[in-house]
């Protein structure tokens, strides 16, 4: 044996010895790790620092990891859902029944909107991929991948200038900005507040939005909320795009008589205690038969709070907040009578229709004056996003955002014209996107190009589902 490679009685003996240093050294290192474990938790659930900073590690940390694993395949995301059956485009068009006219609506597969007739004809499309649009000058730092980053709300004016709303699935906040492009889907502006949700017009040209941010500052007096967490707010802009106004919605409440609802939030929820989904500016004819709001005042849902209510810009002040039969709520809309109209995702127990509905109440006495809520053969069920639009003739339109369908339905409760989305994607071709929003709308206020049919293969409803 080579004089290195021997070993002495010695050296093995001082090896020996050393073995249980080692084992002890390995212990107390243990102890050690759990010590530090314990102490962090403690100081976490004390809100004493270090705690609010490994919190917010550990939530930064799951998020980034949530976005790198959870939402690699778009399909498996909350914009894609198992299709319910073969059917696709419009199945279903009563001509006697319906409201004729044209319908917008946006999809959860693509940043783009879609124009289209009773017949389920393609009139006129906008397509603006975020990644064209995203800069250095975006609070997005990172964006999500084109196909994760969708149109979750669009407004079209007369002359086909379209106003959208940019979000970003697996991400948060998942309000990734506004644009607005012209009828080629030239980008005429972008506003890069973290908007969500909902949008609205007012009658001269200023825009209503909702945004959102990670805010640090613990609330005073609601120490139930988490910190940081994600608060809503609403912006008023100029109609170049320009703010005008931010107004911390969180604040908004808790200086209002309606703060307990602040405490009634669910554990689920105390890191996005709000997550307000509607903006809709009250206008006049509404204001005239409405009890809880003026014209000008802004009508506010906020779907953690299981509330809806009234904000007076002037004032900033929360004039008027209610909660009622529903849960998960969005879209309220005020009718010409003074009720509301809304969505609710899951306050229909009475299956097996599906947990979900429309439900017109009286807001003076909270009775529900009507209601659609599926049937046995068509369940009706989406657990997030959808909307609804009561029309002129009394028929209701219905977005079932999950189902992938836009609904029109009569008073009655029958089926008057169906869209499903045309869209199918995935391994077997078998899920279909959200339908996010849709509106009927009258082709008299349109620019009359934009609503006049081109040549067949252009406008057929197919060309969408070959994208």
């Amino acid at each position: 044996m080579k004089p290195n490679q021997a070993r002495t009685s010695a050296e093995r003996a001082s090896e020996q010895d050393s073995l249980p240093d080692k084992a002890f050294f390995g212990a107390f290192l243990t102890a050690l790790i759990v010590i530090a474990f314990m102490a962090g938790a403690i100081l976490t659930v004390a809100g004493i620092s270090p705690g609010p900073q490994i919190a917010r590690a550990y939530q930064g940390g799951k998020a980034l990891h949530d976005k790198l694993t959870a939402y690699q395949d778009v399909y498996m995301s909350d914009l894609w859902h198992p299709a319910r059956g073969p059917d696709q485009g419009v199945t279903v068009h009563d001509p006697a029944r319906v409201q004729d006219g044209v319908t917008l609506y946006t999809s959860g597969h693509e940043a783009a909107a879609y124009l289209i007739a009773m017949d389920g004809a393609v009139l006129h499309e906008w397509r603006r991929p975020f990644s064209t649009v995203w800069n250095e000058s975006a609070q997005v730092r990172r964006p999500q991948a084109d196909s994760h980053v969708y149109f979750r709300k669009a407004m079209v004016y007369p002359n086909g200038d379209l106003l959208a709303v940019y979000e970003g699935v697996g991400d948060t906040p998942y309000g990734y900005g506004l644009v607005k492009l012209d009828r080629d889907s030239e980008v005429m502006w972008t506003y890069w507040g973290r908007t969500h949700h909902d949008i609205d017009i007012g009658p001269d040209g200023r825009i209503y939005a909702l945004t959102h941010d990670l805010v640090d500052e613990p609330l005073q007096g609601f120490e139930n909320l988490a910190s940081p967490r994600l608060d809503d707010f609403l912006v008023v802009l100029s109609p170049e795009g320009e703010e005008l106004r931010k107004i911390s919605l969180i604040h908004r409440v808790a200086a209002s008589e309606y703060l307990h609802l602040l405490h009634t939030v669910s554990a689920y929820a105390i890191a996005d205690p709000l997550h307000a989904n509607t903006v809709k500016l009250i206008t006049e004819e509404a204001a005239a038969s409405f009890a809880f709001g003026e014209a000008g005042q802004i009508l506010l849902s906020f779907r953690e709070l299981g509330a809806i209510g009234v904000l007076d810009l002037e004032s900033e002040e929360l004039v008027w907040a209610t909660r009622g039969p529903w849960l998960g709520q969005h879209d309220p809309d005020i009718l010409p009578n003074g009720n509301v109209l809304l969505f609710d995702n899951y306050g229909n127990y009475k299956k097996p229709e599906g947990p979900s509905r429309v439900i017109e109440f009286d807001p003076l006495t909270m009775a529900i004056v009507w209601q659609y809520a599926g049937t046995a053969e068509w369940p009706f069920e989406s657990a997030i996003r959808s909307s609804q639009q009561r029309l002129a003739n009394g028929n209701t339109l219905i977005t079932e955002s999950s189902g992938g369908r836009v609904l029109e339905v009569t008073q009655d409760g029958d089926i008057a014209w169906q869209l499903v989305n045309p869209v199918r994607g995935g391994e077997q071709n078998d899920r279909i996107p959200i339908i996010c929003w849709a509106q009927r709308l009258d082709p008299r206020h349109l620019d009359p190009a934009l609503v006049s049919r081109g040549p067949p293969e252009q406008h057929a409803m197919g060309s969408i589902a070959a994208r």
